[in-house]
């Protein structure tokens, strides 16, 4: 099996460094970058509604695809020479299409899969997941070292209990139908 990492602009310098610590001497280690197809179909249709679907000369939706792929190149690259040399082996993927299926695909060849929270983090909470990483980790078929990409925020910042502290200043929510699952409690009842 293998140590898949998920390599994204902003996160991989965490995920590698978890592969690193993570993954036996000898384990293989994929170091993988998904490329989003609306990429590609943005660019194309606006190139066709600016300049008319006869107009060929540069489509720039080629010349995205062909920015994008030397920017997971590069991405990769940096990523391998982080992982430095190791007696395991170490590859690298690049990929097109959804990003998350594509991850969730790479997954099931893999013993444990390193990405990191790409959503809100400077509080905790689940907000610090974003849509594609959410999906990763809910559907993923192997273990998953979910990282944060930089200091994970104070503890000051976790969300409070159901029903307490939501700027009522009593803290019980009574009569406020927040939608917890309680009712609400007659009065002098604490």
């Amino acid at each position: 099996m293998t140590v898949l990492v998920w390599v994204t602009e902003d996160t991989w310098p965490a995920c590698v460094a978890a592969a690193r610590e993570y993954a036996g001497p000898a384990e293989p280690v994929v170091l993988a970058h998904v490329t989003p197809a609306e990429l590609h179909g943005a660019a194309e249709g606006a190139f066709g509604a600016l300049l008319g679907r006869h107009h060929h000369d540069r489509d720039p939706a080629t010349r995205i695809d062909d920015l994008a792929g030397e920017s997971a190149r590069e991405l990769l690259a940096a990523a391998a020479e982080r992982i430095g040399p190791r007696p395991g082996p170490m590859r690298t993927v690049e990929r097109q299409g959804r990003v998350e299926r594509e991850v969730v695909d790479l997954a099931g060849q893999a013993r444990l899969l390193v990405c990191a929270r790409t959503g809100d983090t400077d509080r905790l909470g689940p907000g610090s997941l974003g849509h594609s990483t959410r999906f990763v980790v809910d559907h993923a078929p192997c273990a998953v070292l979910l990282v944060w990409p930089g200091t994970a925020p104070d503890l000051s910042t976790l969300p409070p209990p159901p029903g307490h502290g939501h700027g009522h200043g009593h803290g019980h929510g009574h009569g406020h139908g927040h939608g917890h699952g309680h009712p609400p409690r007659p009065e002098g009842e604490d």
